[in-house]
């Protein structure tokens, strides 16, 4: 049976990694700030005359209006996976800062749990950020927004701990960009982001269900324009099993990696 050395401890590697990120917290704001007015310029303005009303949930809505809830779960995706895979891998390669935190009486579940719940922070902290500029143009219903804020930390903590794998079994840093491309962009196109999945043959729609973003769209896109329906509870059961499932994979997978 294997068992897990995890205590409190944990929050003692989240703490570290928020205060590196308060001091680069100007360049960490404008990605979150910035991207959602690009995106709903290019897709949400330009793209959306042209396609005209979504059909979402029994009624008509703008494009601009269907994919804005969809560019938040793509940031959580983005936020923690890329923590947890490029940046994770500098601090254990690159920069020594594991064997650092190892020489402590911390153990390497608890590293490992720190360093997955900043991700999942990341995601959050990301998500508040995009609300408010989303918010702006009117494209979010509140109160039932404000549930993208737990969202995105179940989210986030789901691409986690995929991305940890991901750094448990890589060589180098350049492999990143497989599981990138084969992983996280067929997501990013096909997770129901930019157009209504029932636009897919029905294999394609089967595969797209299997995959995270899907439902972590489903999520979001269901709470930020009120249209909550008992669907919705398979996307979250889905996301809670992932990561019931993959949370004890990484920190199995990083510990093989980091004890030699």
């Amino acid at each position: 049976m294997i068992r897990f050395d995890l205590s409190r401890r944990f929050v003692r590697v989240w703490q570290r990694n928020f205060v590196v990120y308060r001091k680069t917290w100007k360049i960490g704001f404008l990605p979150p700030l910035l991207e959602p007015l690009l995106y709903l310029a290019a897709f949400g303005v330009g793209l959306g005359v042209m396609v005209g009303p979504v059909n979402y949930a029994g009624a008509h809505i703008p494009y601009t209006t269907f994919i804005a809830p969809a560019l938040i779960a793509v940031n959580i995706m983005q936020s923690a996976f890329f923590e947890t895979t490029f940046a994770s891998f500098v601090r254990m390669f690159y920069q020594k800062t594991f064997d650092g935190m190892l020489a402590t009486p911390l153990s390497v579940d608890e590293v490992i749990t720190g360093e997955l719940l900043w991700g999942a922070t990341k995601s959050a902290i990301g998500t508040a950020l995009m609300m408010l500029v989303i918010s702006a143009f009117g494209l979010l219903h509140f109160p039932g927004a404000l549930l993208l804020l737990p969202i995105a930390l179940l989210g986030g903590l789901a691409f986690a701990c995929a991305g940890m794998i991901c750094t448990a079994i890589v060589p180098t840093i350049e492999v990143f960009n497989l599981p990138t491309f084969l992983f996280i962009t067929p997501m990013f196109l096909f997770g129901g982001t930019f157009f209504p999945l029932a636009n897919l043959p029905v294999w394609a729609q089967v595969v797209a269900y299997t995959l995270p973003l899907t439902h972590l769209v489903e999520l979001c896109r269901g709470v930020a324009l009120g249209g909550w329906h008992s669907g919705l509870f398979f996307s979250l059961l889905y996301l809670i099993l992932w990561i019931l499932l993959f949370f004890p994979l990484a920190i199995i997978l990083m510990r093989r990696r980091l004890i030699k």
